[in-house]
């Protein structure tokens, strides 16, 4: 099954939920704010996406919050625990697929073309 992990306020985490469901694909949702991701996860889906600079959105009020000391971290186990402290700074949604595929963001398109439905 896919499942989306996202926060529950998240605008584009509720549209490709949405379109999730009016395409009939069966998704659970993880909001990483209440349930958090633990950290070999997190590593996984860096390493899938093609590091850590893919899975963290660096054009957020977040990011630009964030000392400066904090915005390079060194080592998995640092990113690790960044993302832990400040959820909103990974990437919306996070789609995982029974493939193992893991992705990030949500556009009609790709999700037509991920799926194979709509098209």
């Amino acid at each position: 099954m896919t499942v989306i992990y996202g926060l529950d306020k998240c605008d584009t985490c509720r549209k490709a939920r949405n379109w999730l469901k009016r395409f009939d694909v069966a998704h659970a949702f993880v909001d990483y704010r209440a349930q958090p991701v633990p950290a070999p996860m997190l590593k996984d889906w860096a390493a899938h996406l093609g590091g850590w600079e893919k899975l963290v959105n660096k054009a957020s009020t977040t990011w630009r919050q964030l000392p400066e000391g904090r915005k390079s971290p060194g080592s998995d186990p640092e990113w690790s625990l960044l993302l832990r402290e400040h959820p909103a700074l990974v990437k919306r949604p996070v789609v995982v697929t029974d493939d193992g595929l893991v992705s990030v963001g949500f556009s009609d398109n790709g999700f037509k073309q991920r799926f194979g439905v709509g098209q």
